[in-house]
Parts: structure tokens; C-alpha cells; sequence
């Protein structure tokens, strides 16, 4: 029994590994498909730039009594696609603005 599970084991790593250099990841293929996103009408431009956060909202300060008692760092950057999520914010709000001509102070 202990050889069918390590064999198990290998296969599953040998699967992993193979999807891996295939850049078949599910993390990969949802980078790809944040990047390849279109952007091309205002409706769709403005659900991103609501949708996604200029900042990270998970920093807080908890206070008590005007002291700092405990800080929650922020937490986007453990988050495999931030950087994707925010450049397609990015293209979202420079399509709203320079195609559209909207002022878009209102999602800074």
C-alpha cells in the first residue's frame, strides 16, 4: 500500500511540475487573462475602476485611548495577481480619461 502512495505522489508532482513549465498554472492563466482583458467601452471601464481599489484596504491602525495598540500591515501584496489587478485599474481610468475625456478624480 505505501507504493501506490508514493507513486501517487510522484505523479501528482510530476503533473504539477509539467503544468508548471507549460505555464498551464490556474494562477498563470488567470494573470494572462486579467492582462489580456480589453478595456474598450465606458460601462466596462467603470466596473474595473469601482471594482478595484486605488489602495490597499486591508491597512489598519487599531487605536485605544489615542495609543497605538495593534497595526494590520497591508495585505494586497500576498495576493498573486495585485499587480495585474492594478494595471488593469490603470488601463481602466487612462481609457476613461484619455479616450473618453471623464474626469476621474473620483476613483483616486
Amino acid at each position: 500500500m505505501p507504493n501506490r502512495v508514493a507513486q501517487g505522489k510522484i505523479i501528482q508532482v510530476l503533473v504539477s511540475g509539467l503544468l508548471l513549465l507549460l505555464n498551464l498554472h490556474p494562477l498563470n492563466l488567470l494573470r494572462r487573462w486579467l492582462i489580456n482583458l480589453d478595456v474598450n467601452t465606458p460601462s466596462r471601464a467603470h466596473q474595473v475602476a469601482a471594482l478595484i481599489p486605488g489602495q490597499c484596504p486591508f491597512e489598519r491602525e487599531i487605536t485605544l485611548w489615542g495609543r497605538s495598540i495593534l497595526r494590520i500591515p497591508p495585505l494586497c501584496k500576498l495576493n498573486p495577481v495585485y499587480d495585474e489587478l492594478i494595471e488593469l485599474r490603470f488601463r481602466a481610468l487612462c481609457y476613461l480619461a484619455e479616450e473618453c475625456g471623464e474626469d476621474i478624480s473620483a476613483y483616486t
